[in-house]
């Protein structure tokens, strides 16, 4: 009877442990929509003039561009190539966070950068794809 029980203890426990939520430890669900903003930076009254992007004294909009994208705030961002300024993607609580993130980037500040901000929704090309494939079929 005691094999029995020990048996029994083994074999339930691992489906009444805290392990059972361990996917959902692992990965935390998003309790707050999230908006998505495109920032476009543009040349800026102290750009440096006949300087590319890359040239500009923007080692400060750097660290807070990676400080950004470490707290979650910032997903994407990267100078335009043709020397026209950059662009970031945001992912927020809302506007005046997003406005407030870019008022207080250095390169906004120091007036490298000027900007420009427009609220996007981020469209589900993975679903529309594959919902594309499957009526295909």
């Amino acid at each position: 009877m005691r094999m029995v029980a020990l048996f029994l203890v083994l074999i339930l426990t691992p489906i009444y442990s805290p392990a059972q939520n361990l996917t959902e430890t692992a990965i935390p669900r998003e309790t707050a929509t999230k908006a998505t903003y495109l920032v476009l930076y543009r040349p800026g009254p102290a750009w440096l003039t006949g300087k590319s992007v890359m040239e500009q004294p923007l080692k400060e909009h750097g660290k807070y561009m990676l400080s950004l994208y470490i707290k979650g705030s910032m997903k994407l961002a990267g100078p335009l190539t043709d020397n026209a300024g950059g662009a970031v993607l945001l992912e927020v609580s809302n506007e005046a966070e997003a406005k407030e993130i870019v008022t207080n980037d250095p390169a906004v500040k120091s007036g490298v950068f000027v900007y420009e901000m427009h609220p996007w929704k981020l469209q589900p090309w993975e679903t529309f794809a594959k919902k594309a494939k499957g009526a295909a079929q």
